[in-house]
């Protein structure tokens, strides 16, 4: 690359916005008067924890690939390299001078930490570092109370989303000047050179095409008619404006997309959620976290056959029907007084749907800790809601072969007997 040329471009840096269509960030880098160098950093402070075939890691790359090659008849490529975030953009100085860098929000904690830190080092370079919001319609600071407080009741937030968007409308944008990018021939690194080994789990591509029966079919787990549509917001591989607006008139899964951004604002305001009780006055429950039971639920060896067949889906596949999931930690929490912190963490180590906002939200709704939660005293039947969600047994006879044969085991503790120990346990610690 010719000096001249590195001394007039600036940087887009992808993360959780996977794709080229509307894409804010990218957009506004491909607006400026410079060519952009389009570049992925595997950050090594968010890899330490994962192993080396984790099927996240393996979508990750398999979207850069689709993105290089996306931009090869532009004469570019991917800038793609793994280490430390600060390590890496001291590197990337080196090589290159960027007018300006661009990247989308981010609104967990660590990636907040991270893009303050990384810039105020760049500031100190000279370099600004543009952010936009992208994987959200409203983010954290656009739906408060009148009060300019955040929801913590999910419907008037939903009320006041729906009554903001309409207000505003909302715009798909397809970008412009695709060929505005560095003339760049970068050679992607392979699996193994990043340290990665492909996973033999796959990410499932979404679909829409039954979303109009979305509230008829949403709580059977045989029907296998979700949209598999999540890990596809979680990386960003989709805009959620685009999904947005193919729904709009759908009540029911727009609700859905909604409870995302519900709990996204929610990490937002209260990051002290991610370890701690949403409701503080819970801090005191005496969980019994029993480490085998735990493993038995882990395994899906509970006995009761909704919550083994769901845990045997996640660790076979990555993914649990979302009626199950309720069923499978309101089992953890209230039949078994496991701290929800065990399950949020084994959820989160096996989803390849994990965002965490959305898995501390819904985890502290079942153990009744969270923000418009799952009142205490309210405990899943799990026998029930396979005889209302799985009347004919299909979808466990699925995940549980050796149903209703000696090799299967009875349940671990009766259902009953349980749920006077939670609500006993949960109201004692509440005096």
């Amino acid at each position: 690359m010719k000096e001249k040329t590195a001394n007039k471009m600036v940087a887009f840096w992808f993360r959780r916005d996977l794709r080229l269509d509307d894409n804010r960030a990218l957009q506004e880098a491909l607006n400026s008067e410079f060519p952009v160098l389009p570049l992925f950093i595997f950050d090594e402070e968010i890899l330490a924890d994962l192993p080396e075939d984790d099927p996240r890691l393996t979508f990750i790359y398999r979207r850069l690939q689709l993105i290089n090659d996306q931009l090869r008849p532009y004469g570019s490529s991917l800038y793609c390299v793994k280490g430390k975030v600060p390590e890496v953009w001291s590197s990337i100085l080196k090589t290159f001078q960027p007018k300006a860098v661009y990247a989308n929000e981010d609104y967990e904690p660590y990636a907040i930490g991270r893009d303050n830190k990384t810039e105020q080092f760049l500031v100190q370079q000279g370099i600004p570092f543009k952010r936009c919001k992208d994987q959200v319609i409203f983010a954290g600071r656009e739906v408060l109370k009148a009060d300019q407080m955040p929801y913590t009741v999910f419907t008037p937030y939903k009320n006041q989303w729906l009554h903001k968007l309409r207000s505003q409308g909302l715009e798909f944008k397809k970008p412009e000047n695709r060929d505005h990018y560095v003339k760049l021939n970068w050679p992607l690194p392979d699996l193994a050179e990043l340290g990665f080994k492909a996973s033999k789990l796959k990410v499932r591509d979404y679909s829409l095409d039954k979303v109009d029966n979305y509230h008829k079919i949403r709580d059977f787990p045989t029907l296998d008619q979700t949209t598999y549509l999540s890990p596809h917001l979680r990386f960003g591989t989709v805009s959620i404006r685009q999904i947005v607006l193919q729904v709009l008139e759908n009540e029911a899964f727009l609700s859905e997309l909604i409870w995302r951004e519900f709990f996204m604002q929610i990490l937002y305001h209260f990051p002290e959620v991610v370890h701690n009780n949403f409701k503080r006055k819970y801090d005191f429950i005496p969980w019994r976290n029993n480490e085998q039971e735990f493993e038995r639920w882990t395994l899906g060896l509970t006995g009761y056959p909704m919550v083994d067949a769901g845990m045997r889906q996640l660790n076979a596949t990555g993914y649990m029907h979302n009626r199950v999931r309720m069923v499978v930690a309101g089992f953890l929490c209230k039949h078994l007084l496991i701290d929800w912190r065990w399950g949020e963490a084994y959820f989160a180590a096996k989803l390849l749907d994990y965002e965490l906002s959305s898995n501390n939200g819904n985890w502290q709704w079942a153990a009744g800790t969270g923000c418009d939660a799952a009142p205490y005293f309210r405990v899943f039947n799990p026998a029930e809601q396979l005889r209302k969600f799985d009347p004919d047994k299909a979808y466990v006879r699925q995940w549980i072969p050796e149903l209703h044969t000696a090799s299967y085991p009875s349940e671990m503790l009766e259902h009953t007997q349980a749920r006077e120990r939670a609500i006993s346990t949960y109201r004692s610690a509440l005096k």
